[in-house]
């Protein structure tokens, strides 16, 4: 009958429709998941990629400013060593030639004016004996110009001994300083390799978020259609037959009511 054509359609059609409605909505709820995961992941790529920016910058910054001020202090270093060396050659010559000097005059046994051509009664050189030099300040003079000298030696050594030292932790510091600013520049390049992936999965997934949607709207209209026809009658299957039954029964009945001809065959009966 129509009322059970009717009914095997809309329990197809309601079917079909509800399972479409979940199956789309299922997909949108999905889609909005990915889409939400997609962008915290976004954020947290752009807020990387900022702080190594900064961490990079500050870094060069630090490595320039020190390689500036190592190239000064070696300047300095290399000035003070080449003047402690050239005071300390001085002074070593100084020592050397007054070394001689008195050594030669402790030597001498008798003063040149013994064989100066002056008379016997005159008062000769004007000191008794040989001259010598004067033998107790030349170890004053000589002892004094050791301690110069032995300063200029403590000040070229320890001044090497710094440039050492100052060269080591340099090179350390230059190493360490390059690998990290390298380190985090990958670092940055594959974050922004992932930033731009993650920008175009974000894009894709609106479209096709937009596409589960317009589906699940289509399914939801497809339900709505249904639901006057096959849902919303708040009536059995026995209760509509007989409604309908009813229905068709009151309509021949006013069908006759107007055939006052009597043409149709059911009127003819009555």
């Amino acid at each position: 009958t129509a009322e059970a054509t009717k009914k095997g359609f809309c329990d197809t059609e309601v079917s079909k429709a509800e399972e479409e409605r979940a199956y789309r909505l299922s997909d949108v709820k999905k889609l909005m998941v990915e889409l939400e995961a997609l962008n915290i992941k976004k954020d947290e790529l752009e807020t990387e990629i900022e702080v190594l920016t900064g961490e990079v910058e500050t870094l060069r910054d630090d490595l320039n400013k020190t390689t500036i001020q190592r190239k000064v202090e070696r300047e300095e270093n290399i000035q003070t060593m080449k003047e402690a060396k050239e005071g300390l050659a001085v002074v070593k010559e100084a020592i050397t030639i007054l070394k001689a000097f008195y050594s030669k005059s402790a030597r001498v046994k008798e003063s040149f004016a013994q064989f100066s051509p002056v008379d016997e009664d005159t008062q000769g050189a004007g000191f008794d004996g040989a001259y010598r030099g004067k033998q107790e300040s030349s170890k004053g003079i000589i002892g004094m110009l050791e301690v110069i000298a032995s300063d200029f030696d403590r000040s070229q050594r320890h001044t090497d001994e710094a440039e050492a030292k100052a060269h080591a932790d340099f090179v350390e510091f230059d190493r360490t300083a390059r690998a990290d600013i390298s380190g985090k520049e990958t670092k940055r390049t594959l974050d922004e390799e992932d930033l731009k992936t993650t920008k175009n999965s974000i894009a894709s997934t609106m479209e096709d978020l937009q596409t589960q949607q317009n589906l699940l709207d289509s399914a939801l209209a497809r339900v709505e259609e249904l639901k006057p026809m096959c849902i919303d009658t708040g009536m059995s299957y026995e209760d509509r037959v007989a409604r309908r039954e009813e229905e068709i029964a009151a309509l021949k009945t006013a069908l006759c009511i107007l055939d006052t001809n009597v043409v149709e065959a059911e009127c003819q009966q009555r």
